[in-house]
């Protein structure tokens, strides 16, 4: 089996209690929770399920906002994803027209939602599953359109004048989530900031700059800037929900003519221009997003439950750290289930094959095994003998300090070398590492090319092409590159 790569990497999510407490810490949530259990057969609802604006002081006051300038606007903001959350359920007006159609003026009513007694009683996953549905009305609020006066939209005959809005629903949730996606990719990459923020203007930058443009031009620039604006809105409304920790853009930036930031110079104060982090929370909710779309996104602890093979193929092309912390669970459960000897064996055994994959399932098997501990010894020793299998098994040994070790052939150690620079190659690490590691194997046999490419491995061809091009010294780099013509030719590839 060879190994495909991830789209993302992997992440580290917080355990599902831990989660669970951040979501009902969210601002949004906890008010929408509080206003559902204030919530009885008093409160006053309008045809669409808001609360009418009579009841929004009293809702207001029971938040504790009164006093905020926001306040009713904020309690507004609260029921809606109580409504959309199934915290509370509103019963349409009764009809009392002519035509079967409600009375303007007409109030529906409220009863508790089945998801609120969930909140309390219910697992992590439920309280989660409550959030995400809040994300995604949250979400939907982020990508509508924003008008000034709704009436100037109604058409003689009643109905909403969609084309005067201006709006692409899909292409702002395109757009909004291709902005959370590089948040989530920059937020893991080893190149991203880590725990760190993300300036507004990368981030706007990343979806609007092509990828092949060196200087953007005014058109890119001023493109950016509308975008910084749009996202400043955006981030604005996501924060309360718990995903994104956001800092706005200074709004004495703002122009009086297109009420928009112009991107920042290389020696001005980033900061002022917006900075966004995506929360644990946030991790956990654009990840349950993307999977619903059928993006690839792989969290560390997805393959403790899987058979060996799938271990090693499936964390072939992960950081170090992650793939350690996969490992690492793997072990955990899988020794606790069977014992360190058979988890050894089933590792080994994982590790054979031809294919492609196979040394770097190789490579990611010693490094499982050097986490195993002294329990794996019986495992270990049994494959000595294995062609594929024993320089590694000879390695492990020799690293704990095993003096019975038996010396390898000299085919084994021909092989081995091989072995491990086709899974260098395959990892695409550092260069300058593979390099050295190609000249140290080279430099540890004064004839290592007039042997190596009778090496019967299925990239010693390859592996020799490679040491060719990365040897620094000259001499030896021709004798890599004859030594793989002899290879190929012996072969007939």
């Amino acid at each position: 089996m060879s190994a495909e790569r991830p789209s993302l990497p992997p992440v580290r999510l917080h355990t599902d209690a831990e989660l669970a407490r951040d979501a009902l810490a969210a601002p949004l949530l906890a008010r929408a929770v509080r206003l559902a259990r204030w919530a009885g057969p008093q409160t006053r609802v309008g045809a669409g399920g808001e609360l009418v604006d009579a009841q929004l002081p009293a809702a207001a006051e029971h938040l504790g906002l009164a006093e905020d300038e926001d306040g009713a606007a904020y309690a507004s903001e609260a029921w809606r994803l109580a409504v959309d959350a199934g915290l509370v359920d509103v019963e349409d007006p009764e009809h009392d027209g002519e035509d079967g159609a409600a009375g303007e003026d007409a109030e529906g009513t409220v009863t508790a939602g089945e998801n609120l007694a969930l909140i309390t009683t219910g697992s992590p996953q439920d309280v989660l599953g409550i959030w995400l549905d809040g994300l995604d009305a949250v979400h939907a609020d982020a990508t509508a359109p924003a008008f000034d006066d709704f009436a100037d939209l109604i058409g003689d005959d009643g109905s909403v004048d969609f084309d005067a809005l201006d709006w692409d629903p899909e292409a702002e949730a395109e757009f909004l989530d291709g902005v959370l996606g590089n948040l989530y990719a920059l937020t893991l990459s080893d190149a991203g900031p880590g725990e760190g923020p993300v300036p507004l203007p990368a981030l706007a930058a990343s979806v609007v700059v092509p990828d092949d443009m060196d200087e953007p031009t005014d058109d890119v620039l001023e493109q950016v800037s509308e975008a910084m604006m749009r996202l400043d809105d955006q981030f604005r409304l996501l924060e309360p929900i718990g995903i994104v920790e956001y800092r706005p853009v200074d709004e004495t930036l703002l122009t009086e003519e297109g009420e928009e930031a112009v991107p920042p110079a290389d020696d001005e104060d980033v900061t002022r221009y917006g900075m966004v982090k995506l929360t644990p929370l946030g991790l956990y909710g654009i990840r349950e997003r993307m999977l619903a779309a059928g993006v690839d996104a792989p969290a560390v602890g997805d393959l403790a439950d899987k058979g060996a093979d799938v271990l090693l193929d499936g964390i072939a092309y992960y950081p170090e750290g992650a793939a350690r912390a996969e490992v690492e669970l793997w072990l955990g459960r899988r020794g606790a289930r069977d014992g360190a000897q058979a988890a050894a064996a089933e590792l080994l055994g994982a590790a054979r094959g031809a294919d492609r994959g196979a040394p770097l399932r190789r490579l990611h098997c010693q490094q499982a095994l050097a986490l195993a501990g002294p329990e794996a010894e019986p495992a270990v020793r049994a494959v000595l003998d294995d062609p594929e299998l024993g320089g590694l098994a000879r390695v492990w040994l020799v690293e704990r300090g095993a003096s019975d070790v038996p010396a390898p052939a000299e085919s084994m150690i021909f092989w081995l070398a091989v072995d491990t620079i086709a899974a260098q190659l395959d990892a695409e690490g550092d260069m300058g590492e593979l390099q050295e590691l190609v000249e140290g194997l080279s430099g540890q046999h004064s004839g290592f090319f007039d042997e190596a490419w009778r090496v019967d491995h299925p990239a010693t061809a390859e592996v020799l092409e490679a040491m060719g091009r990365l040897h620094r010294d000259r001499k030896t780099a021709k004798a890599a590159r004859k030594s793989a013509f002899k290879a190929r030719s012996r072969t007939g590839s």
